[in-house]
């Protein structure tokens, strides 16, 4: 599929997505105002074809309501809880925005995600095809590097890093950015049955996955004002909220006590407090207490 295609299909979807129910004459509308059109209409016939491949590459149906004539998203709310897709869309807007009118480069900061920019390309090619990898890593924990072969699996993007979760010996957690070389190789590997992305952190808050903690009940006690921002960007997918009133809100949550997620919750500093379990807040405490201790010398 050429890159031109794939913004085609993308920028279909979002504006359909946007209007909520729009009729062809208007779609056609709002692609002559685009720079992908190059001032030319969309043929009946290939609004069509671009709706067939809509629903084979991204599972997403367009539907017409025939008393209208106008065509809508089937299930548009599930959009939201499609993180891939999500992502696409809130791309491509930025980056349609931005070809459309060049004055606005300079209203517009972005983050930085250095380690997508050399391998990621070739890690979704190995996945896609089911081809392995001959790599070169270094660790931030080792001073070699070394080499070996691996079956990737699938990639997660993580606070500005890119992840590779991929087996060689056994399934582990690689960052992008530490990988001095990545080639593909001839050899085709089996993807594991049952394995999916969204189930092997369904119990994480982010890209640690030890397998030696089990999930269980966490409890935060958060300052009423905090509050609303954890509301609307949630820590995990389980937060719910059990108790609140004019000071502060108990959110509760069902993962694994990593170390990232802990480290999540000591950057609020007084705002958010770890109530349960006991055993957990004690190991939270004797974080602080060290985080502590170069500014008490």
């Amino acid at each position: 599929m050429s890159k031109t295609l794939f913004k085609n299909y993308i920028w279909l979807v979002d504006t359909i997505y946007r209007a909520g129910e729009i009729t062809f004459e208007a779609i056609n509308s709002k692609w002559m105002m685009s720079q992908l059109s190059d001032g030319k209409p969309i043929p009946l016939r290939t609004f069509h074809n671009w709706r067939q491949k809509v629903e084979e590459v991204f599972d997403i149906n367009i539907e017409c309501n025939k008393s209208t004539n106008e065509y809508f998203i089937e299930n548009a709310e599930e959009l939201n809880s499609n993180s891939v897709m999500a992502w696409l869309l809130n791309s491509f807007t930025v980056s349609n925005l931005i070809q459309e009118s060049s004055d606005i480069k300079k209203h517009i900061s972005l983050e930085n995600v250095p380690s997508g920019q050399k391998f990621l390309n070739v890690v979704l090619e190995s996945i896609k095809e089911n081809v392995q990898l001959q790599v070169e890593y270094k660790s931030y924990h080792e001073q070699k590097s070394t080499k070996f072969i691996l079956s990737p699996f699938f990639v997660k993007l993580f606070k500005q890093r890119w992840y590779l979760i991929a087996e060689s010996d056994k399934i582990r957690i690689y960052g992008l950015d530490r990988f001095l070389s990545i080639v593909k190789t001839d050899k085709n590997f089996q993807f594991p049955k049952n394995l999916e992305v969204e189930s092997y952190f369904a119990d994480c808050y982010g890209i640690i996955n030890d397998e030696d903690l089990k999930p269980g009940i966490i409890r935060l006690k958060v300052s009423a004002y905090q509050a609303n921002y954890i509301r609307d960007l949630p820590l995990h997918h389980s937060q719910k909220e059990i108790e609140e009133n004019n000071a502060f809100v108990i959110f509760e949550y069902f993962l694994k006590p990593t170390f990232d997620f802990l480290q999540e919750i000591l950057k609020y500093g007084n705002r958010v407090e770890l109530i349960y379990p006991t055993h957990l807040r004690d190991e939270l405490s004797t974080m602080i207490e060290d985080a502590l201790q170069p500014y008490l010398t």
